[in-house]
């Protein structure tokens, strides 16, 4: 028995379904932990299966081999002088558990299950796992410990069953995902957890990209009195190390470094270059491609891929028609050599007017509309495509969430692409970070510094140049007016009399509310990008396609 507990916490970049890959990172990691004189080593939430492997856990062989792998990596403690806690799956009665295992000198010695299992926003661990019931503490190098998993944490029963039952500590594994302020919430929330059970508390997360989900790391520990312990980096892996002593008021953390949590502001750039270059890399590509229109959202997509991947793995595509600007190709051609990239110039013309005289038999008498105008951009989709093909680069989209929300883009045409590193940012949120990202050069990106988006750009009126003249106003209210009236609507779930009362047009409101439900069918079909807010389109949203609702708080 010892007085004093020193903790590791790998905070690591798993794939998902990667057993095999994932077992040699934890290995790596056990290693480095006992050389580090670590008495406890805790991994993060459902660690060598990734987090979350959603269906994969319905396959029996892939469960299968997962608690194989498990096993291996507790018989890897054999002769090791550190304790290993490892959160897995397991089964047992024949039921599947979301389990922690404990490992000492190469044999599994106790294990405990997850009792609350999350069942809405962007987890439904219903679906696969049987809950456990309140946990008894684990007696680890002969002190009582807690192992809250993950959600458990944000239940007030289960860490107060443990301390009820003589837990002095408190470990807590995680697979927590990233969005707008959730570092500071989670510290909070783990807060509140101490307070009421006068238990200082260590909570470990899961670090990158899987999907939409981005996982942030910045693991960090509390002692009893509240205050902060030791605080791990964000959005990159750590070995996160603390020494604790046990004084006659308990536990106490003795040595642990403070890392500078990204400030709210900038996460949402860290997050997106993230989940970005997990996507890539993860699904096995190296270079990315997309059409560069001179536009703001294009402009900040490729700073954030230079920023993520190197300038050497971003190639820029130009694909001008008739409508396109000179301001147009001149900003596109600026932002392109500011970041150093490969910069094309495919002009669209020929295609799209073959196309329209082959189909001028069929709609003769017809006055020109969107028609014409959405045939650009799915040229421009069709050439993207072909060169993604071609040249093996992934295609990259880059509508934001503000014409996302309102169908402001063109289905098979400029949504096509396989990720959209900005689909959950608002517009005006873009335009800030491209404020942002111009006067700081932060120290994790592979991009140059200073300007890399153009104060031009920056500083015109947005426009889809389909038409003579174009501009977004020309269709939609401004964007600040937007962007106010879809927060209600889509991340604060309001009713129209509520965002009315805040001061927005009862008719406009209706209108908008009718271009989100009209313009589900787009965004089911549109490209995955890193949930950056609480509510985002995609996997935490599910609105049916066809739905006749209509809000009637004003009637």
């Amino acid at each position: 028995m010892t007085e004093t507990l020193r903790i590791a916490l790998p905070q690591l970049n798993p794939k998902v379904g990667a057993l095999e890959a994932n077992l040699v990172k934890a290995k790596d990691a056990l290693r480095e932990a006992e050389a580090q004189g670590a008495d406890i080593v805790m991994f993060t939430e459902l660690f060598l299966t990734g987090y979350f492997p959603e269906d994969l856990l319905l396959k029996p062989q892939f469960v299968t081999e997962a608690i194989a792998a498990a096993k291996t990596l507790a018989a890897e403690t054999k002769g090791l002088n550190v304790s290993l806690l490892l959160p897995t799956v397991w089964r047992a009665d024949g039921h599947l558990y979301n389990a922690v295992i404990l490992a000492e000198d190469g044999a599994i010695i106790d294990w405990r299950y997850k009792v609350e299992l999350p069942n809405d926003d962007v987890f439904y661990e219903k679906r696969y796992f049987t809950a456990g019931s309140l946990p008894e503490p684990m007696t680890i190098r002969g002190h009582s410990v807690g192992v809250p998993i993950c959600e458990d944490v944000w239940h007030a029963p289960v860490s107060q069953a443990l301390a009820e039952k003589g837990a002095e500590i408190l470990l807590c594994p995680n697979g927590s995902p990233y969005w707008l302020n959730k570092q500071r919430i989670r510290l909070e929330l783990v807060r509140a957890r101490v307070r009421e059970t006068g238990l200082p508390t260590l909570y470990s997360n899961q670090v990158g990209g899987q999907d939409e989900l981005v996982f942030d790391g910045a693991s960090f520990g509390i002692n009893a009195d509240g205050s902060l312990a030791f605080q791990g980096k964000s959005f990159v892996e750590d070995m996160v190390v603390s020494d604790w002593e046990k004084g006659e008021s308990g536990w106490r953390c003795v040595r642990g470094s403070v890392t500078r949590l990204v400030p709210v502001n900038e996460a949402p750039w860290h997050a997106a270059m993230l989940g970005l270059r997990d996507y890539v890399h993860k699904n096995g590509f190296e270079k990315v491609v997309l059409g560069l229109s001179g536009g703001i959202d294009s402009a900040v997509t490729a700073a954030i891929a230079v920023d993520a991947l190197g300038a050497e793995n971003v190639h820029c595509v130009m694909l001008p028609y008739r409508y396109t600007s000179e301001e147009s190709l001149r900003d596109a051609k600026a932002c392109a050599e500011t970041l150093g990239v490969r910069y094309d110039i495919v002009p669209i013309g020929d295609p799209v007017d073959a196309v329209n005289a082959n189909l001028a038999p069929m709609f003769e008498g017809l006055a020109p509309d969107i028609t014409e105008e959405n045939l650009q951009s799915r040229m421009r989709g069709t050439i993207l495509m072909a060169i993604s093909n071609k040249l093996g680069a992934l295609l990259i989209t880059t509508g934001n969430k503000s014409e996302m929300a309102v169908g402001y883009a063109t289905i098979y045409g400029d949504m096509n692409g396989a990720y959209n590193p900005i689909k959950d940012m608002l517009k005006m949120q873009v335009y800030g970070l491209a404020e942002w990202r111009n006067g700081y050069h932060p120290s994790d990106v592979l991009g140059p510094s200073g300007i890399v988006i153009p104060p031009a750009i920056i500083g015109k009126a947005p426009s889809a140049e389909l038409r003579p003249d174009q501009k977004d106003q020309d269709s939609l209210p401004p964007y600040p007016v937007l962007d106010g009236i879809i927060e209600g609507l889509v991340e604060e779930e309001l009713s129209v009399a509520q965002i009315v009362d805040r001061g927005y047009e009862p008719d406009l409101v209706r209108k908008i509310e009718r271009m989100i439900y009209i313009a589900e069918f787009k965004r089911r079909q549109s490209a995955p990008g890193p949930k950056l807010s609480e509510k985002a389109f995609g996997i935490g949203r599910k609105y049916p396609i066809t739905s006749g609702y209509r809000d009637r708080s004003l009637c």
